[in-house]
Formats: structure tokens, C-alpha cells, sequence
């Protein structure tokens, strides 16, 4: 078998995806390691073979998945450096406590530089600081040989440090945090919700929020279609009027008949309303109509920062009659679609409704996802290129010679280019399932290679260091979260659902926010998630550099 895998490198790199996303899967309470951790230890035992991929391949994997993390983060991180200043404020504490931590330990312990970056990426669960770090390595004046068992000290560091930052960050957010405050976490996001303007549930409810019905005109004869739908506050609509045998489009001007029959269309609460003040319910006959869902970019700088409801309040009636918000995806995560849920550049927003009447709209929000699922391959190549040239560039400050890196220069250029996407429509087609695919290919890919490589040394680290490393990586976690809580709650006074997603997010930590939002009852702690998450994934993964730096100069 180890003859096999040596012979044949990509047989183990296959092996390592597949029962490393399978280990990934496994879940214990709210613990689950993730594909990406689950590939590196698989990795990590075959690599005790010898087998190696290709440098090339590992770096090409890196830079694909470096600059489809910047590119889909472009938009919220820009739109959150200067106005989610609060939420902000979370992430520089993190970069500082968690640097003050490693650093501290680098000294204690005695660890080399691939040691302390994996650590920093283990215990703030951010595996891109794995190829900065690795990048970094390659750049210090040592032999070959000597540069690769660095390379593979921070994967075999962060393997052990990951298990236990990420049960940490896990239980903090949901367990011990709501314990130190001294709350009941699902009563304050229930009361979050209501205060937000909605119920405070959630999962997918039993009886769906837009509905569509059918009912005769009855006491509501003798008004005009825009008298009426004023009446239900434009919670529903009237879509078409059947009259005699004529089925026509309903116009705001038009003047309800007693023999007309109505197709209402709305939120729920607003087709009941409309029930009560029209006749009995009938069949929809030759009424029916088809509803479109359509997914858009909101990228109209007057629009950032309003609320839903002062969307509505914002536009002219034509402009969003019967058009409804179906749902609000914020960097792959749904938010709670509230009146008060205050939209940004990037979120995507679900719109429902007729056909005309959502594209009519949506063309006053923002940019259409297009339907079809081709990449841009033009915007990929000349992304990835430009994000290498600039990792080229550096400078000598203090005797030390700084560069971004190729992975770092390819994180620049995904916020760029993601950012400049955002804002053109029909630009840089590049759809959310291609970038998801490349972030976890790549990224799984690579890590994959770093695992091969540290395979014969993973053993002697762990006996090495023993427990300190995995101690120091709790602390890593615990520190800057205590912090973040104080500051938060005490200082910036933010909501505790909203806080305690915001310090999930600045970990990075996808299995921390799943708990959390399972602890708390409905979404709420994603609204502070999304802005932490979008900052600490940009400035993390510069951190290994920066640390690499600093222990070598300590050693």
C-alpha cells in the first residue's frame, strides 16, 4: 500500500478527501471537525507512507482558494471596515489577544516559527493562515530540508491545536458565555426578534409566510384596487380580477366590481386581513398565475444601511406593489428577514412575486444573479495573476524583508475584484457554487499537501510539546473571547445574540454560529457573525507571516 501511494500521489490525495470529509461529517453534540480538518489528519497518517504531491500543485490549490475567499468577502468586508465599526472593533481585539497569546507561548515553550503559525491557525480555527505561514517559511534563509519540516510543524501544530480551539469556541459562545452573563440565551433572542419587528422562531414553518387565495369582492366592491391594498398596508396584493369571463391584470386604478373574484397575493397576516374585508373564499378557476423567486446583489450605495422596512418606505409604490422579500443571504448565511434587519453592499435578496413586478424591482435594488452557472474565466485568470505580482512586491523594514506572498497578494486581489464585481452589474461572473467549490477544493487540496509532507514529524511534535500546545491553543480562544465578551457587552453595549455571533465570527468558526443559532432559536446571532466573519478572514491570514517573522527573529 505505501508502495502504491508513493507510485501513485494521487490515489492518497483522493483517500485523504474522501475519508477526511467522511471523519468531517461525524458530529458530537455540537461539535463537528469539518472536512478540512478531518482531510489533515488522514493526511497526516498516510503521509507516514512518504507520499508527496507536487509543490506546484499545492501552491496552485492555495492561490484558487485564497482568492475565492476574497472574492466572495469583497463586498461585506468593505461595506463593514468604516460603518460595522462596533462589530469591527471585535475582530482587531482578536488579532491582538490571540497575537499577544501566541507570541507569549513562542517564548515559554520555545516554539520554532512553524509551531507558533500553527498554532495561530489552529486555535483561531483559520486554516488559510496554514499557506501564508507555509509561504512565508519558504522565504527564510535556511536549507531545504530544514524549510520543510518547519512547513510541516504548523500542520501537525494546528491539528492539535484546532480539535480543542474549536470545542472551545463551540461551548464558549453557546454555554459559557450566556452562563457568565447570566441570561437566557433563546428568551433574549426571542425578545431580539419581537424588538426587530418579527416572532422570534425559527426553522421552516409549518404554514409558509406567502401565500396566494382566491376570494370575491364582496364589501370591498365600490374601491379602487390602491384604496384597498392601502387598507392591508401593502402586506398583500391584488394580482388579477376575474370578471364574468375576462381574466385580466389588476391595475391600482381599477374599481372593484361585486361580481368581480380576486387573487390575493402577500404576507400571510395580510391575506387574512384581506379575507375579513372581502367575500367568501373561492376557486382559483382560470386564475392562477405563476410566481417568480428571484435571487439579487444589492449594490445601491443610497440603499446600504437602510432597514427592510425603510426599503419599502424608500421606493415609490409602483416600484415594490406586490414584490415581497422571500429571504437575505449575508456571505452564505441566511438572516432574519425583520423590519429592522438592516441591509448591506453584497447581501443577496431573495425577491418573490409576478414575474414583471420582481424584475421591476429588482433592477431598482441591485444587480441580477444570473440564472446560468458560468465562470468568468477572463476575471479568474487575471485575478489570480494579479494577486501573485503583488505578493511579489515587498520591502526591507528594520533588516526584515516584508512581503505579502502569493497568498496573501491573491486574498488582496479576491477583495478587489469581489468588490468591484459588486458593483458592476453583469461584471465577473462568477457564481456562489463555483467559488464554494474552489474554496473547499482548494483549500482541502492543500491542505492535503501540507498534511503529506508533515506525516513522518507529526508524531515527534505532539511528544514534544506534550499538553502545552493544545492548553496554549485554549487559551488562544479563551482570551480574546472573554474580551470581546467585556468590551461588547460592557463598552459597545451590543445586543447578546448579535455579540456573541459576532465573536463566533471573529474566530471564523462556521460550527460555532450553527450551535449558536440552534442554542439561541432563530438567526439573530448571524446579523453580528456576518461582519466579524468577513473582517478576521482577511486579517487572520496575515497574521502568519507576521508570525513566522517574529519567532524566527526570537529564535
Amino acid at each position: 500500500m505505501s508502495a502504491l501511494l508513493v507510485q501513485h500521489p494521487e490515489i492518497a490525495l483522493f483517500l485523504a478527501l474522501a475519508i477526511g470529509h467522511l471523519i468531517g461529517m461525524i458530529k458530537v453534540g455540537p461539535i463537528q471537525l469539518g472536512g478540512v480538518c478531518g482531510t489533515l489528519i488522514v493526511a497526516l497518517i498516510l503521509g507516514q507512507s512518504g507520499v508527496k504531491l507536487d509543490p506546484d500543485l499545492k501552491a496552485v490549490a492555495f492561490a484558487l482558494f485564497i482568492f475565492a475567499l476574497g472574492f466572495t468577502g469583497g463586498p461585506q468586508f468593505f461595506a463593514n471596515v468604516g460603518k460595522g465599526w462596533r462589530y469591527g472593533m471585535l475582530s482587531l481585539v482578536e488579532v491582538v489577544a490571540v497575537m499577544a497569546v501566541v507570541m507569549t507561548a513562542t517564548v515559554l515553550l520555545g516554539l520554532n516559527p512553524g509551531a507558533a503559525a500553527g498554532m495561530l491557525a489552529g486555535s483561531a480555527t483559520e486554516s488559510a493562515v496554514i499557506g501564508t505561514a507555509s509561504e512565508a517559511v519558504s522565504r527564510l534563509a535556511l536549507p531545504p530540508s530544514q524549510i520543510e519540516a518547519l512547513q510541516g510543524e504548523i500542520a501537525t501544530a494546528y491539528s492539535v491545536t484546532y480539535l480543542f480551539g474549536l470545542i472551545t469556541i463551540v461551548l464558549f459562545t453557546s454555554q459559557l458565555a450566556p452562563a457568565i452573563l447570566r441570561i437566557d440565551l433563546k428568551k433574549e433572542a426571542a425578545d431580539l426578534a419581537r424588538r426587530m419587528g418579527g416572532e422570534g422562531e425559527s426553522g421552516a414553518p409549518a404554514l409558509p409566510p406567502l401565500v396566494g387565495r382566491a376570494f370575491a369582492a364582496g364589501a370591498a366592491a365600490g374601491e379602487t384596487v390602491a384604496a384597498f391594498e392601502q387598507r392591508l398596508s401593502y402586506d398583500a396584493t391584488v394580482e388579477r380580477i376575474r370578471r364574468g369571463d375576462e381574466v385580466r391584470e389588476a391595475a391600482s386604478d381599477d374599481l372593484l366590481q361585486p361580481s368581480d373574484v380576486l387573487l390575493i397575493v402577500g404576507r400571510r397576516d395580510g391575506v387574512l386581513r384581506a379575507a375579513d374585508a372581502l367575500g367568501p373564499e373561492t376557486v382559483t378557476t382560470h386564475l392562477d398565475m405563476p410566481l417568480a423567486r428571484r435571487p439579487y446583489v444589492m449594490n445601491r450605495a443610497e440603499l446600504v444601511g437602510c432597514t427592510v422596512a425603510q426599503l419599502r418606505a424608500l421606493a415609490p409604490l409602483e416600484a415594490h406593489r406586490g414584490v415581497y422579500i422571500a429571504g437575505i443571504q449575508r456571505l452564505g448565511h441566511a438572516i432574519p428577514v425583520l423590519p429592522a434587519t438592516k441591509l448591506e453592499r453584497g447581501d443577496v435578496i431573495e425577491l418573490y412575486g409576478a414575474e414583471r413586478a420582481v424584475a421591476r424591482a429588482g433592477d431598482e435594488l441591485g444587480r441580477a444573479i444570473p440564472a446560468g452557472d458560468k465562470t468568468d474565466f477572463v476575471m479568474l485568470g487575471l485575478g489570480v495573476l494579479a494577486g501573485i505580482l503583488i505578493g511579489a512586491l515587498g520591502a526591507t523594514v528594520a533588516g526584515i524583508h516584508v512581503t505579502l506572498g502569493a497568498g496573501g497578494g491573491c486574498l488582496l486581489s479576491g477583495l478587489l475584484f469581489g468588490w468591484y464585481a459588486s458593483r458592476r452589474a453583469g461584471s465577473a461572473a462568477f457564481p456562489s457554487s463555483a467559488a464554494q467549490i474552489l474554496k473547499d477544493f482548494g483549500l482541502a487540496t492543500f491542505i492535503a499537501a501540507v498534511g503529506f509532507s508533515a506525516g513522518p514529524d507529526a508524531i515527534r511534535l505532539i511528544k514534544e510539546y506534550g499538553l502545552a500546545l493544545p492548553l496554549a491553543g485554549i487559551l488562544a480562544v479563551l482570551i480574546p473571547a472573554s474580551l470581546s465578551l467585556f468590551i461588547g457587552h460592557r463598552l459597545l453595549k451590543i445586543e447578546t445574540p448579535i455579540l456573541l455571533g459576532a465573536i463566533a465570527g471573529q474566530q471564523c468558526s462556521t460550527p460555532a454560529i450553527s450551535a449558536l443559532v440552534s442554542a439561541s432559536g432563530n438567526s439573530t446571532p448571524v446579523v453580528g457573525y456576518t461582519v466579524t466573519y468577513a473582517i478576521s478572514n482577511v486579517l487572520l491570514p496575515l497574521l502568519g507571516p507576521v508570525v513566522v517573522g517574529l519567532a524566527a527573529h526570537l529564535g
